[in-house]
């Protein structure tokens, strides 16, 4: 069967020589400047025709690859009632992320984030028996987030395509098995698509459950940030990254002294006052946990990841101190406050800050420090909590060597959420004995508009855009260099080679220049860019691999049969 012929005369395409003014990243800047896209507000985007041609081809991989694990597609509504997110608590904990509207009736509504809600409802209506089960259900649909600042193009935007999966099972063996399925399929997806990418250890989230990894995508665009091991497998987002406690140490410290240290409050400044090392210090950061005072233990020399934190004690509410709780509590000295003595105060701590270890800290009194204070002898810990932001050369926690970071973009997550949900709207079914089983959930996702954008970050050169044949919007770009001679061959070869299967995007434009279709062939990224230029008359044209940029001049019917080959 013969392949398309797209006419660039014919085509809505309007490339652009310069980058948008509001552009930072790589993907933003070509995806515009090709036409792929076109900004309507900020994080609202429309795509042109040729980003649908590549993001109907990144979505027809993803569908083959879940269709092959037998994964049934649905699709459900985007505009969702309240009442299941309520159920699940999600309406709450979203926050400002999650856009909410009302009918003209008043009744609450949601745009769609995530449908776990409205999967489990479907198979409870759906499934009564274990018979019935297991089952993989997904769809590819449009998601809607309100980003508090939406940036660089489509990567981080208010409405993006995802395709998100759910398996359901009555054992966890079952969820175990389903989770593989999925981990299996993403990597066959990526590898399709060309994506360099990383599988890491991850955190929940508001999503739930437990076992949790991340599809990470290396570039320097990406807002996630994740370790790996030069020595070992060992990879994790760095949210994940856990260490454990140290081993208490018998050795005996000197008593406790308080000393003069006036106007040190922060640690920078304690520290070049008494001339020692910022990691001899305790740094000691207060938090409200659901409104309660919380203090958080680390090394002087060390920061705490909000994020990690408030994962650790999700669901609760994790906010920092202001300057009005110090007012409301005289007995907490801001900028001196010390683990010692501290009244009402629950008191969690870095694993580094362990049992018999020594520091030196606020003394709760403005201006004065304590040095020789001791874990487990002038203080206690009542839970050790991983929050430090992880760095260069941190221990890896599986073998102790040194961990690289590395910036990444996330393309894929995958959950086992266990019955959070199942509970959450009682999913039963029937088991052999007639009784009632409670199902187990997964729940999968892709960033199918997000992998357009990681293709193009890694993908692109310093010429334009560069794509992977399996989503490229066409199989070669035929260049007519101008004459009708040259235009004449150009059309002949293209219709030569969609009747050889190839999808053919052809440059017949009259009136431009060879100069500004070179310049376009290379911005727009097809794979293979066939010129019919100054040996046209011989029935001789250019090939040339957009990848490498290796070109050869061929006869016509060895041109064609040669990217035929390329199927």
């Amino acid at each position: 069967m013969a392949a398309q012929v797209q006419r660039m005369s014919r085509l809505m395409v309007k490339t652009l020589r310069d980058d948008p003014a509001d552009a930072e990243t790589l993907s933003h800047k070509l995806l515009v400047r090709a036409g792929y896209v076109r900004r309507n507000a900020a994080g609202i985007w429309s795509w042109l025709p040729l980003g649908k041609k590549v993001l109907e081809n990144v979505t027809r991989v993803v569908r083959e690859e879940m269709d092959a694990i037998g994964a049934q597609e649905v699709l459900l509504p985007a505009v969702l009632p309240k009442e299941p997110y309520e159920a699940t608590g999600r309406w709450e904990e979203y926050g400002a992320e999650l856009f909410r509207l009302k009918d003209r009736k008043g009744a609450d509504y949601l745009l769609g984030p995530t449908h776990e809600e409205i999967f489990t409802q479907l198979v409870k209506d759906q499934c009564t028996s274990y018979k019935d089960l297991p089952v993989i259900l997904y769809q590819i649909q449009t998601k809607y987030r309100d980003e508090a600042r939406p940036r660089s193009g489509i990567l981080r935007g208010r409405e993006f395509q995802m395709k998100d999966s759910y398996s359901f099972d009555t054992t966890d063996e079952g969820l175990a098995a389903s989770y593989a399925l999925h981990r299996e399929a993403y990597i066959a997806i990526f590898q399709r698509l060309g994506l360099d990418h990383r599988i890491v250890s991850a955190v929940s989230g508001a999503m739930g459950g437990s076992a949790s990894e991340e599809f990470l995508a290396p570039a320097a665009a990406g807002e996630d940030t994740f370790v790996d091991c030069p020595a070992c497998d060992y990879a994790a987002n760095t949210e994940a990254v856990t260490f454990t406690a140290a081993v208490a140490t018998e050795a005996s410290h000197p008593a406790l002294e308080e000393i003069d240290t006036p106007d040190t409050p922060t640690i920078e400044t304690l520290a070049a006052h008494l001339g020692v090392p910022a990691s001899a210090t305790l740094k000691n950061l207060l938090v409200k946990v659901d409104g309660e005072i919380v203090a958080v233990g680390v090394p002087g020399d060390r920061e705490v990841d909000l994020g990690k934190l408030a994962d650790h004690l999700a669901p609760a509410e994790v906010e920092l101190v202001t300057a009005e709780d110090f007012t409301d509590r005289p007995d907490l000295v801001r900028g001196y406050v010390g683990p010692q003595g501290l009244a009402k105060v629950r008191y969690l701590a870095d694993p580094r800050v362990a049992a018999g270890t020594s520091w030196i800290t606020g003394a709760n009194t403005e201006g004065v420090h304590a040095r020789n204070v001791v874990v487990g002898r002038d203080f206690e810990v009542d839970a050790y909590v991983d929050t430090v932001v992880v760095e260069d050369g941190d221990p890896c926690p599986a073998c102790g060597t040194g961990l690289k970071l590395d910036r990444a973009i996330e393309i894929g997550h995958i959950f086992q959420l266990g019955r959070k949900y199942a509970d959450a709207f009682q999913l039963d079914v029937l088991d052999q004995n007639g009784k009632p089983a409670r199902v187990t959930m997964g729940s999968y996702g892709i960033g199918v508009s997000r992998a357009v954008a990681a293709l193009a970050e890694q993908t692109a050169d310093d010429k334009g855009l560069c794509w992977p044949r399996e989503i490229a919007p066409a199989d070669v770009h035929v260049v007519a260099a101008g004459k009708a001679l040259q235009t004449e061959l150009a059309l002949q070869v293209s219709d030569e080679l969609a009747a050889a299967g190839l999808r053919v995007l052809v440059d017949e434009r009259p009136g431009v220049s060879p100069g500004v279709k070179f310049t376009d062939a290379e911005l727009l990224g097809v794979p293979w860019i066939l010129v019919a230029g100054r040996r046209s008359a011989d029935g001789v044209v250019e090939l040339k691999d957009r990848r490498t940029g290796e070109r050869e001049e061929l006869p016509v019917a060895e041109a064609v049969e040669r990217l035929r080959a390329t199927l």
